[in-house]
């Protein structure tokens, strides 16, 4: 309990700014939102093309392969705006955030979601370095990245729902 009032004490300033700003507040929150929409809406889609790509012969999935690489810095510029919005959002009611289960809960699946997108980048990788020898185990990694990923995009969005009914 000490170190929640600790954080507290330091981000009162910010929780002031916050909660006496409707434009601060509003920004937050779109900045948020924004990059929730983008970043997860290019995740899905790369998630869905993925999938779609394991139905078809190996020549048509090289496609894929250099679609994901075109579309992974978007999605980290996402993710990383995505944090410190979020991150924002939990410094103005900070004593409500951390004695939150539901906060932890999608904490722990963010961070599920960046191991996963790692593991999904490392076998892409992989897959493009040599794309004239098949590697069903490599495609079959990506096909469960891909279920995963689409997965973890929805069950957070919906963990920040709950999150702000419950904060």
């Amino acid at each position: 309990m000490e170190l929640v009032t600790t954080l507290a004490g330091i981000f009162e300033p910010w929780q002031s700014m916050y909660a006496d700003s409707t434009a601060v507040s509003t920004v937050v929150m779109a900045v948020h939102l924004t990059t929730l929409l983008i970043g997860g809406g290019l995740a899905i889609a790369a998630d869905r093309m993925t999938l779609r790509a394991l139905r078809r012969p190996l020549a048509d999935r090289a496609f894929v392969l250099d679609e994901l690489r075109a579309v992974h810095r978007p999605i980290v510029i996402s993710l990383a705006l995505l944090f410190v919005s979020g991150a924002a959002l939990a410094a103005a009611d900070i004593e409500v955030f951390l004695a939150s289960p539901v906060f932890w809960v999608k904490i722990g699946l963010l961070a599920l979601l960046l191991v996963n997108g790692l593991v999904l980048y490392r076998t892409e990788a992989r897959l493009g370095s040599d794309r004239t020898t098949p590697n069903d185990r490599l495609w079959r990694r990506m096909g469960l990245t891909s279920r995963l990923s689409l997965s973890l995009w929805v069950v957070i969005a919906v963990m920040g729902t709950v999150l702000t009914a419950v904060a």
